[in-house]
């Protein structure tokens, strides 16, 4: 194969349509706009999602529930994942982060009760649970909350 020989597939470059040629080209005339309506007026323009006067798509669709904006989301981390951890170690979300417990910290980092909990360790999260929290002192953790 030589470079000559190189040719673009079938259909890869569509001619533009050259619109108000005479009547032989089949575009003359009414240049494919029909007759008169907004549509055959030069400056217009249709709004996205307009669909003729039907009632569009985004307004038949049922809405559903409500979304509240200002809610928080928190990264959860079970008990039993702590235990990878060595003894008095400070567990803080870039620790999470970097063991590949968590992916990203959001709203920040709660600690649920999930398991069991074998190291004492220093917690620092935004939340905690009561269990999870209950289970941190036992092995004579501590657990920093902000």
């Amino acid at each position: 194969m030589r470079l000559h020989d190189l040719r673009r597939p079938e259909g890869a470059v569509k001619k533009k349509k050259r619109v108000g040629r005479g009547p032989g080209s089949g575009m003359g005339k009414t240049s494919a706009r029909g007759h008169k309506g907004a549509r055959a007026r030069s400056g217009y323009s249709e709004k996205a999602g307009f669909e003729g006067g039907q009632m569009p798509l985004q307004r038949r669709i049922p809405k559903v529930g409500f979304k509240n904006p200002f809610r928080k989301e928190f990264a959860c981390v079970n008990v039993m994942d702590l235990n990878r951890f060595e003894d008095g170690t400070e567990v803080t979300a870039a620790l999470l982060i970097e063991t590949g417990i968590i992916k990203k910290v959001l709203d920040g980092v709660k600690v649920l009760g999930k398991g069991d909990l074998e190291k004492k360790l220093v917690v620092h999260a935004q939340k905690i649970s009561k269990g999870a929290q209950e289970k941190i002192e036992a092995r004579g953790g501590e657990v920093k909350l902000g």
